[in-house]
């Protein structure tokens, strides 16, 4: 009897409490198991610059997710903090850098601004009486247009004073983890120790209770969104700061993000629970989820389904927590209600959902192990593309696999997804894992430029492919004349229209090089053409069905045109299928890349020309020369791939 009393006490205070800990909150378990099985699965994750890597990757998404977690406690949304955060950061550049404004003024209105944004969310949510869904969905567009609007659809660059937030104190700690965990203990302390704080509770229990025990619902909620705005603005510069830019579209869909990492932390959509240490553990889990399936070098569409399947656990989670009435915060916990059965069936599913989480991560990563990867060698080259939905750069990737092949080497290829970001990411995660070399197709420029500048002081050659990294240092660019194609272009276009008409001029994405590049030489090259008259310009942001449905619009208010050009064979293809049969008849169409649609509408004579930029043969060059720079070998630091017009005849 004394001996079991001794180890009952003793029990407590060892290894039986932490295991405790670890079931009473299941994200902090679930981050102990991924960073287990990750160390596991790749020798890079352990490594303390990879760990910082991780911290760095998390700090703008657990930020974003702190504002966020004010919003769901209080049983609201808040769909609009990625959109602020780019006008936020947006506002500070172009106040510093256009307008000539003290830093910290521009810094002072960029945070005005985000909290500007949440009063007009919680104002329409409390007087307007708005579902939080529809009203951060309306600033979510409101947010994105205006700092285009700002930007003029470019990116802006911050000052070097602001660019040091994203660098590091004594050679080691980025200043974004800094940040992270000072916002981290704000977050607490609002939730913790403040009447706002146990308001959004009190609001998210139960909103007609709290108005009944005197707490002012519609000041507070004003409150809330305030916080969230604010949040989303000090992640926004944060963002600027590792970019050395202010992209205006930058966070896109970092909303859903840090929603996730709130749910994931433990939070409740029915609102009454969450805590800012669990939001922190939920983006760490993300963060730890994408750094080591880019390290397994799983395929980027795959590390989508698994961060799909981890949200989708997590809620699942939560919802059955709920069921079992034994939550944290559950009126039935806090008052010992329904502690034994409820509380066991509450703890096993958490345990059933967080091995099933583990057991995915690990599945998916042994499964698809080395899936972005081409051949099994010593020499092992990274490769970043700013998106594979687009069928040049699928194109660009085959080319690139094929040379990987044909030399025997591994080539590791990520995606993007367009975000400057997530690429940032990718080339960070490249520098730890000591590749040989490593290609990037920029998202952006001059957002390529801190992380680019990263891998050089590391010793690693970083080539650029279709398009040139600002401020950093390179091995060699291989890609086709953007200005040349454009001009290009342009001839083409006029030759085919006798030198005179009205057109139309469908642009990329705003703020991406190659939009900038391509359109500035179709407009040198239409100089020559006085004659010629742009009717109508809009952005299509290189897709087919966006192309489609702008060249519908642009017709309504122009029936009369005889040529389109297009930054790119996708949104050419769009405007072809909006022209019916006008296309390749009474209305030239000129698109840009050379992609096999692209070919076959040529040859069909539906698309007047395509600037053919032979994406394969891009590739193929880009890597071939990035084996030379690993093998430390001389390269030319440009390399041009042909480009050529291929016309219908």
């Amino acid at each position: 009897m004394a001996t079991d009393t001794i180890d009952a006490t003793k029990d407590p205070g060892s290894s039986s409490a932490l295991r405790r800990v670890l079931l009473d909150n299941g994200a902090l378990s679930a981050l102990v198991l991924l960073v287990a099985a990750m160390a596991l699965l790749s020798g890079d994750f352990l490594t303390t610059d990879n760990l910082l890597n991780v911290g760095v990757q998390a700090a703008v998404t657990a930020i974003l997710a702190f504002g966020v977690t004010f919003v769901i406690v209080s049983a609201g949304i808040d769909l609009s903090v990625g959109s602020v955060a780019a006008l936020s950061a947006t506002v500070l550049a172009w106040s510093a850098t256009s307008q000539g404004l003290p830093v910290w003024f521009a810094v002072l209105l960029a945070l005005i601004t985000g909290v500007a944004c949440g009063l007009v969310s919680g104002a329409l949510v409390s007087f307007g009486k708005l579902p939080p869904f529809i009203a951060t969905l309306a600033m979510l567009s409101i947010g994105r247009g205006l700092a285009l609007v700002i930007s003029q659809g470019s990116p802006i660059a911050v000052p070097d004073s602001v660019s040091g937030l994203g660098d590091t104190l004594g050679g080691w700690l980025p200043v974004p983890v800094i940040v992270m965990v000072v916002m981290g203990l704000i977050t607490a302390g609002v939730l913790g120790r403040t009447y706002p704080g146990r308001a959004m509770y009190a609001i998210g229990g139960n909103e007609e209770a709290a108005r009944l025990s005197g707490i002012r619902v519609t000041r507070q909620k004003l409150v809330i969104y305030a916080l969230s705005g604010g949040f989303a603005a000090v992640a926004g510069i944060v963002l600027a700061s590792r970019l050395s830019s202010a992209q205006p579209q930058a966070a896109v869909g970092y909303e859903l993000d840090a929603i996730a990492a709130v749910v994931i932390g433990g939070a409740s959509l029915s609102g009454g629970v969450g805590k800012a240490s669990g939001t922190l553990i939920g983006a760490l889990i993300l963060a730890v989820l994408r750094n080591g399936l880019n390290l397994l070098e799983v395929s980027a569409f795959w590390q989508q389904v698994v961060i799909g399947v981890v949200i989708a656990l997590a809620v699942l989670m939560d919802t059955v927590r709920r069921r079992a009435g034994a939550g944290p915060g559950a009126p039935g916990a806090a008052a010992g209600g329904p502690s034994g059965g409820g509380r066991k069936k509450a703890v096993n599913a958490g345990k059933f959902a967080l091995a099933a989480v583990v057991v995915a991560a690990i599945a998916f990563g042994a499964s698809m192990w080395r899936s972005g990867s081409s051949g099994g060698a010593d020499t092992k080259v990274g490769l970043s593309v700013s998106t594979l939905n687009n069928p040049f750069f699928v194109q660009l990737k085959a080319g690139a696999q094929e040379e990987a092949k044909r030399a025997g080497i591994s080539l590791t290829v990520t995606d993007a997804q367009n975000d400057a970001s997530q690429q940032a990411n990718q080339i960070q995660n490249f520098t730890s894992q000591n590749m040989k070399s490593i290609i990037i197709n920029p998202v952006d420029s001059d957002a390529a430029g801190p992380s680019v500048r990263a891998a050089d002081k590391a010793g690693i050659p970083v080539l650029a492919a279709d398009r040139g990294v600002n401020k950093a240092k390179i091995a060699t660019l291989v890609a086709s004349d953007n200005i040349t194609g454009g001009k290009l272009a342009a001839k083409t276009l006029a030759e085919r229209l006798g030198k005179k008409g009205t057109i139309l001029v469908l642009q990329g994405t705003p703020g991406t090089s190659a939009s900038r590049e391509r359109g500035k030489g179709f407009a040198e090259g239409l100089k020559a053409y006085p004659d010629i008259k742009v009717v109508g310009k809009q952005t299509a942001d290189f897709d087919r069905a966006k192309g489609l449905d702008v060249t519908t619009n642009l017709l309504q208010g122009h029936p009369g045109i005889d040529g389109i050009f297009a930054e790119n064979d996708e949104m050419a293809l769009g405007a072809v299928k909006a022209l019916g049969s006008k296309a390749g008849k009474s209305v030239a169409v000129v698109g840009f890349d050379g992609t096999p649609d692209g070919l076959k509408a040529v040859e069909n004579g539906t698309l007047a020309a395509t600037v053919a930029q032979q994406p394969k043969e891009l590739g193929r060059m880009v890597v071939e020369n990035a084996v030379r720079a690993a093998k430390g070998q001389k390269i030319d630091g440009t390399v041009k791939v042909p480009v050529k017009v291929v016309a219908a005849k």
